[in-house]
């Protein structure tokens, strides 16, 4: 059984939110939003009927609109994503400009470490950002490291990955800057129970138990870094919206100097930076 764009949108309503309908839609379609506007009529066949029928189901359960279409956006570009990395978040996108403007002021080809890559969606954009820079991107998940080397793979990134728990398989090496966005919700934040955060991998959000703060991957990350940083390397580390004066603390009780926080679009605090004297 057949059926036309506006009647596909008419089934959505009340179901899901009118602007995600109408991008699923779009995005099947492979059509721009604006077309759903001046073609209501236009037919579906049976398959994209049963397809965005799934997705609206999928969407109206609570499943993260990135994981029904298998990508998000970031920094520009397309990255696939699944169920066994994080989605992507414009949050990060501060990670990456800070990460740019020390990089600057380093030497060329940049040593580059990005730690806990998931998508690899820090890793490839830092490469892609710096043709002549070395990347490394670690994480101990098997299936991330799956994503994030297709991901390197579709958009030409010759990053090199390395199955690895933080430092453990990268013993030696030194950087010049340190990235990471490791787990920074606490164990017991009701929103892990919420939205997306409920379809997103657990370890990828919080390695605290119950009555943890968050910080204990960010705390193994700052102790250790400095053993993989060569002098007057840079550190940067996303945290918790809460996080900022506890992030700089554990810098600058480290050795870190020029130890600042970055802020997001929101003016959130977002970023820990700290540079390593060596």
């Amino acid at each position: 059984m057949s059926s036309t764009i506006a009647e596909a949108l008419a089934f959505a309503s009340g179901k899901i939110d009118r602007f995600e309908a109408q991008y699923l839609l779009a995005d099947l379609l492979k059509v721009g939003r604006a077309t759903l506007v001046a073609r209501p009529e236009q037919a579906l066949g049976i398959h994209e009927l049963d397809m965005y029928r799934s997705q609206v189901a999928a969407r109206a359960k609570g499943m993260p609109v990135a994981y029904i279409l298998g990508w998000r956006e970031f920094y520009g570009r397309e990255f696939v994503v699944n169920e066994q990395v994080l989605i992507p978040r414009p949050e990060t996108e501060t990670l990456i400009e800070q990460a740019l403007a020390r990089l600057a002021g380093l030497p060329n080809p940049a040593e580059i470490l990005d730690l806990g890559t998931g998508s690899g969606a820090i890793a490839v954009t830092l490469q892609l950002e710096i043709p002549g820079a070395r990347v490394t991107a670690v994480e101990k998940s098997r299936r991330a490291l799956d994503v994030a080397r297709q991901n390197a793979e579709r958009l030409g990134a010759p990053v090199r990955f390395v199955e690895s728990d933080w430092y453990s398989h990268i013993a030696g090496e030194k950087f010049h800057l340190i990235a990471a966005n490791p787990p920074y919700v606490a164990g017991n934040d009701p929103h892990l129970g919420q939205g997306d955060l409920r379809f997103e991998p657990r370890n990828a959000l919080t390695d605290d138990g119950a009555d943890g703060d968050g910080l204990d991957s960010i705390r193994h990350i700052v102790e250790c870094a400095p053993a993989h940083l060569h002098s007057g390397g840079w550190l940067l580390c996303e945290h918790g919206w809460d996080q900022a004066e506890a992030c700089r603390e554990l810098l600058a009780a480290r050795g870190f100097t020029e130890v600042s926080s970055a802020a997001d679009l929101a003016g959130i605090e977002r970023i820990a930076i700290g540079r390593w004297p060596g």
